[in-house]
């Protein structure tokens, strides 16, 4: 195929960015998105110029590393994958293509296509954890029932990537399905009800800081989300915090 990418490139955290065009030829429908950047930059860096940099790293769909705008969308135009797993078979002879970081006021660009994602770090240093000291005597993982519609539900919720992919989506720039992925996948089970009150609102009051959006139930976070998260879970995130909240 041949292409026309059109990427944003951006010098540092403080440079004004562009837009800016590169031919590309001989790409295969089979090759990852990826991989098809990684012919471009190969190419780049044989002509003496800067290569683009973009985030990667398992290349498997786990990490959530490898987060792109493409064409207006996050992850591109396929459903249910990260940029990683997106191949070019999506895309046509002659198509123009234009490759953007994800943009939020909490995700600062840092270099081209490269965004700071910290901010969902210290979300989860905030509560998404459960205090338990698991050396030495640790407890057979079956010790404890629970039902398998509680442990099913919550395994949903934690097949979340933290790609970002629903900030990114959202008019409001909201972190909110992460978030209720994060404290639904430990408020399902019996491990998190000790901390639950302390977790929802340590890890909420962690994201307004950080400067995401609130949440106006447009839903475009699920339609985009690699992993199909669903919106329940921000329900329930809700009356988790609700409940906290009146316990004081």
């Amino acid at each position: 195929m041949k292409l026309t990418l059109k990427i944003w490139r951006q010098k540092n955290a403080k440079a004004k960015g562009e837009i800016v065009e590169y031919p590309l030829d001989g790409i295969e429908e089979d090759m990852s998105f990826l991989e098809m950047l990684d012919v471009l930059n190969e190419g780049l860096i044989n002509k003496g110029d800067l290569p683009v940099s973009f985030d990667h790293d398992c290349r498997e769909g786990i990490c959530g590393s490898c987060s792109l705008y493409i064409n207006g969308e996050a992850h591109g135009p396929d459903r249910g994958v990260p940029t990683c797993q997106l191949h070019m078979r999506m895309f046509k002879d002659g198509d123009t293509i234009y490759i953007e970081p994800f943009r939020a006021k909490a995700f600062p660009v840092i270099k081209d296509l490269v965004v700071d994602r910290s901010a969902f770090d210290r979300i989860q240093h905030a509560g998404g954890f459960v205090s338990i000291n698991t050396s030495g005597k640790p407890t057979d993982a079956n010790a404890i029932p629970i039902p398998k519609h509680d442990a099913d539900r919550a395994f949903d919720a934690a097949t979340c990537i933290g790609c970002g992919a629903c900030v990114a989506s959202c008019k409001n720039s909201s972190a909110m399905l992460f978030v209720s992925a994060k404290v639904s996948q430990y408020a399902l089970l019996p491990q998190g009800k000790v901390e639950a009150a302390d977790r929802v609102l340590n890890m909420v009051a962690q994201m307004d800081a950080e400067g995401f959006g609130n949440c106006t139930n447009t839903g475009a976070c699920e339609v985009e989300c690699p992993k199909g998260i669903s919106l329940e879970n921000i329900a329930r995130m809700n009356r988790e915090y609700l409940s906290a909240s009146l316990k004081g």
